[in-house]
């Protein structure tokens, strides 16, 4: 049976590419880092690294073994977690993965909130992109994902986490900062910056266009950005409109530079989700979380979305 203690030494050496730097991280001396390593590929039958003067690689092996390693660690955590938690408090680590602009605004509150209610619990909050929020959950990276879009897979269970609101933005100087609404084929004359092609607030937008015949060739997109604040600077700079969460475009540093205008007869909002693992071991922090997130208490952060 594989040593634990040998896959943390593995991973710690996999992820500094040094053996002098692991020893460092582990508190344990190089030749024993060295002498684990050795152990460990003896056992495997495989070479996990090939050295040389320059530093240390992993091999083919090596790169394969490195998810592994992972999840067997978050594992190993999550059930000492859970059998230290049956004794006494709630206690171990909720990894959430977050691939939402909206939900960053309102997860790390959330996560404070739980933290301060269950001490011995550690929140760490991974972003990343929607394509990779279900994989996170499969490959055991991640307790809970937060997504953008409705679940498919019969193997997670979802359950809606807030309703997010979004805005048209203008520059404070432009000729619709006035305006309580415009039409939608008015979006026409304008030079837009748009999000990403996965994201959430993309579709949105462009689904509610349809239903007026416009379509995405129709615009005159001249920049795509990921980033829902660096949008909001943009268009505060005076360099376009675009379409973003309220929760971006309300940022502190930027209020006053851009303006929300209303669209005749689009509904901009969409349901943000929050998904787990429909079969899984018990794992009491992410199970008291999930229900942690509509305790009346939170009801002000979710409204934090509402326009």
């Amino acid at each position: 049976m594989i040593d634990i203690q040998k896959i943390e030494t593995f991973l710690s050496a996999a992820e500094n590419s040094s053996l002098s730097e692991a020893a460092k991280q582990l508190h344990l001396t190089q030749p024993t880092v060295s002498h684990q390593i050795k152990l460990l590929e003896q056992e495997l039958g495989v070479a996990l690294f090939t050295r040389s003067n320059t530093g240390m690689k992993l091999t083919e092996a090596g790169r394969l073994m490195l998810p592994w390693a992972r999840r067997l660690l978050h594992d190993t955590n999550d059930l000492k977690d859970m059998m230290t938690s049956l004794q006494s408090e709630i206690v171990g680590e909720l990894r959430i993965a977050c691939s939402t602009t909206a939900g960053k605004y309102i997860l790390p509150q959330m996560g404070a909130r739980f933290s301060q209610r269950y001490p011995g619990i550690k929140v760490r909050i991974l972003a990343c992109g929607p394509e990779h929020a279900a994989l996170k959950l499969l490959d055991g990276e991640a307790h809970i994902s937060v997504i953008s879009t409705e679940n498919a897979d019969l193997s997670l269970e979802a359950q809606e986490f807030f309703r997010d609101t979004i805005s048209l933005i203008v520059p404070a100087s432009h000729r619709w900062a006035t305006r309580k609404s415009i039409a939608p084929e008015e979006i026409l004359e304008e030079k837009i910056i748009m999000r990403e092609e996965t994201s959430g607030t993309r579709k949105v937008v462009l689904t509610e266009l349809a239903k007026y015949d416009i379509s995405l060739d129709d615009l005159k997109i001249f920049l795509e950005l990921g980033n829902a604040e660096a949008i909001v600077r943009t268009v505060a700079a005076g360099y376009g409109v675009s379409f973003v969460s309220t929760l971006a475009s309300a940022c502190p540093l930027e209020r006053g530079n851009v303006v929300d205008v209303a669209v005749d007869g689009l509904s901009l909002y969409r349901k943000l989700f929050m998904v787990r693992k429909r079969i899984s071991a018990p794992h009491r922090p992410r199970d008291v979380f999930w229900g942690f997130v509509h305790d009346p208490t939170n009801a002000d952060l979710l409204k934090l979305a509402e326009p």
